[in-house]
């Protein structure tokens, strides 16, 4: 069988950065920030007549990243050399920095490149990735520290109608000695979807290890079945001696970088959290979803929605995605061409890429 051959892609011609402050629809927090705006950092990546799109959650200074050490690096290169053109834009970050900035900077450039070639081959982003489901299932995450009783319950109770089988909320706003309104609104959260919805929780990386496992057997009664970042993800260890006594699964990972981050949790987690607009775009998600796949763990992804849906499509080991109510609600304001939740989960269609574009009414 004679293999079928791509042929020369465009090259790229222009590479354009624009920053979106968004306001929250109300004052948010979690067990260790609080926050009022989201930051889009967004790329659009110019090759013939073809335009990729691609976007990170993270500050300004990624944009200037883009600007000044990614698109010169960019420029003149063809599409059909995405593994090489993705190899010399992570040299560029040598010396400005590969983890952090650096790499939100590189994750945005990247899916607009894979959306580009993807839109440039006339094939879904998904089935160019390797699909291998029809859809992603998500669950419906937010439930901010900040919300009252009513808000939290109604938030949660939307996504178990929508078809969501799980639901999240945070939690450890109350570390230290006193865990009662955590239990509390955990006990909400249960009342809300009933018994055939999962309940999950984030603790941000609030808890010290002690307190976490007891938490872990308070959430017992509530059948709570996924801890996020009971402890901090920067120190495996501890997570790993929550793990060792916790009943819920523990998941980390909205944080991983690189590959050696990744190889840093693998050993303390039950399942990996893999962000695409952090870890290095799709090229870094194939390789993280391949180690995580080595290392006997599943991944989940974190936020970015739109995005996330045509990775976890191409994943085998995926459990879910995260339908974070910040970026659902933004993703939608700003792009056309959005997947809507139908089933409690998101089914990347026929379009080229990711199907995806700025709205006009999107403003700097």
């Amino acid at each position: 069988m004679t293999a079928r051959v791509i042929g020369t892609l465009p090259t790229v011609d222009e590479v354009e950065t624009r920053v979106l402050r968004i306001p929250t629809d109300a004052p948010e927090a979690d067990g260790t920030a609080a926050w009022d705006s989201t930051t889009l950092v967004v790329v659009l990546l110019r090759a013939g007549g073809t335009t990729g799109l691609g976007y990170t959650y993270s500050s300004a200074a990624a944009a200037v990243v883009i600007d000044e050490e990614l698109a010169p690096a960019l420029r003149g290169r063809s599409l059909t050399d995405l593994g090489a053109v993705v190899a010399d834009l992570e040299h560029a970050l040598r010396n400005p920095g590969r983890p952090g900035i650096g790499a939100c900077a590189l994750s945005a450039v990247d899916v607009a490149l894979w959306d580009a070639r993807a839109r440039a081959l006339g094939v879904p982003l998904a089935d160019l990735l390797g699909r291998v489901r029809a859809s992603a299932p998500v669950y419906g995450s937010g439930g901010f520290t900040t919300y009252d009783d009513e808000r939290l319950h109604d938030q949660l109770a939307g996504w178990a109608r929508d078809g969501c089988r799980w639901v999240k909320l945070k939690i450890g706003e109350s570390w230290g000695t006193r865990v009662e309104r955590d239990l509390h609104r955990v006990g909400i959260a249960r009342a809300a979807v009933g018994p055939g919805v999962g309940v999950f929780v984030d603790a941000n990386g609030a808890y010290g290890v002690a307190q976490a496992l007891r938490v872990d057997r308070a959430m017992r009664a509530f059948d709570v079945t996924w801890f996020e970042e009971p402890v901090s993800s920067d120190y495996p260890d501890q997570l790993a001696a929550v793990r060792a006594g916790a009943t819920a699964d523990i998941a980390a990972g909205e944080y991983v970088y690189r590959p050696s981050d990744a190889v840093a949790l693998l050993g303390s987690v039950d399942c990996l959290q893999l962000d695409v607009t952090r870890c290095g775009g799709y090229s870094g998600w194939l390789q993280l979803s391949a180690l995580a796949a080595a290392h006997g763990v599943p991944v989940s992804a974190h936020c970015a929605p739109q995005l996330a849906a045509h990775a976890g499509c191409a994943t085998r080991g995926f459990r879910h995605l995260e339908y974070f109510h910040d970026h659902a609600r933004l993703e939608k304001q700003v792009f056309a061409g959005t997947l809507p939740l139908v089933g409690g989960a998101l089914t990347p269609d026929r379009r080229p890429g990711h199907g995806l574009s700025l709205r006009d009414s999107a403003t700097v």
